[in-house]
């Protein structure tokens, strides 16, 4: 009886909580709703998300800034953990209920891993009641139960694909989160080079002296790490550098050669232009009267008055 009567409720609550909507925290969940003609309303709880009435009670609210109404379904954009719960579309009388979960998984540290350090997972289901049973998948299948998992110390096999998975209404739900892990880095060092010859050493009588002779070209065609044509490069261009230093030079010389005779020239030109003059100490001529210019005649004085007696 008892069993029947637990059915019965989970049958109720299944049927009142309606279609489940799965999102992660920042995505955008689109909540849908038949067709309307007169009247749309959607409620989140008992609080107005959306309405066309003229007379309702609207309170602008974190979520429903975020929340715009196409057509007649509801688009919440950067989902956000409190979001989550149950939303109910009222459409022309008709009711539709759905249930939006919020799942939020995450990875501390979230950047990439390095062999041997510590990283916690960390997964949350919000929006259902009661909770449900959460557990880690790792990468190779095998589960961890529990929604926090701590993996110490980290390992190349743990790079991949994690899965957070939980059960509601009979159905599996799983949300994603890959995990990276930097492979080291290996460094190869050459096996040591005997100097003893192979056939004094006791210890190797079938190894030959010339054991060691095949790594002898690779030394003298390398140098300071570089291959013979590189030398051959480099000396080829501070070949090219001096023959152009050179060449500079040259061209600098001959020109100041070219301007110095120049003005040499200029200077024996100036020198054979000027006149002689004869600076003598003969006496001036006489300056000629000058013909056509009449002389003026002597001013009279002015005359004076007759004195009177």
């Amino acid at each position: 009886m008892k069993t029947v009567v637990w059915f019965g409720f989970v049958l109720g609550a299944l049927s009142a909580a309606g279609t489940v909507i799965v999102t992660r925290t920042g995505e955008t969940a689109t909540l849908q709703c038949q067709s309307y003609m007169r009247t749309l309303e959607w409620l989140r709880e008992s609080e107005i998300v959306f309405s066309d009435r003229k007379y309702s009670r609207k309170v602008k609210t974190d979520l429903t800034q975020r929340s715009i109404v196409k057509q007649s379904n509801l688009v919440i954009s950067n989902v956000k953990p409190a979001d989550a719960g149950s939303f109910t579309c009222k459409s022309d009388g008709r009711i539709h209920q759905q249930t939006l979960v919020v799942v939020s998984v995450s990875a501390d540290p979230s950047a990439e891993l390095h062999p041997g350090s510590k990283v916690t997972l960390q997964c949350e289901v919000n929006g259902l009641s009661p909770s449900p049973t959460i557990q880690w998948q790792r990468p190779d299948g095998s589960p961890l139960a529990g929604p926090s998992q701590t993996v110490e110390p980290v390992a190349l096999s743990d790079a991949g694909t994690w899965a957070c998975k939980f059960t509601y209404g009979g159905e599996m739900y799983t949300q994603n989160l890959p995990i990276k892990v930097k492979e080291p880095v290996t460094t190869t060092t050459p096996p040591p080079v005997s100097s003893k010859n192979s056939k004094n050493d006791p210890k190797n009588p079938e190894t030959p002296s010339t054991s060691a002779q095949p790594d002898l070209p690779n030394a003298a065609g390398q140098l300071l790490g570089l291959s013979w044509w590189m030398w051959v490069v480099i000396g080829v261009g501070c070949l090219v550098v001096v023959l152009l230093m050179v060449l500079v030079i040259v061209l600098c010389k001959r020109i100041k050669r070219r301007k110095r005779k120049l003005q040499m020239m200029k200077d024996g030109r100036q020198l054979l232009t000027p006149r002689q003059y004869c600076q003598c100490n003969c006496p001036a001529a006489a300056a000629k009267p000058q013909q056509g210019r009449r002389r003026e005649k002597p001013s009279v004085p002015p005359l004076q008055p007759l004195l009177m007696e």
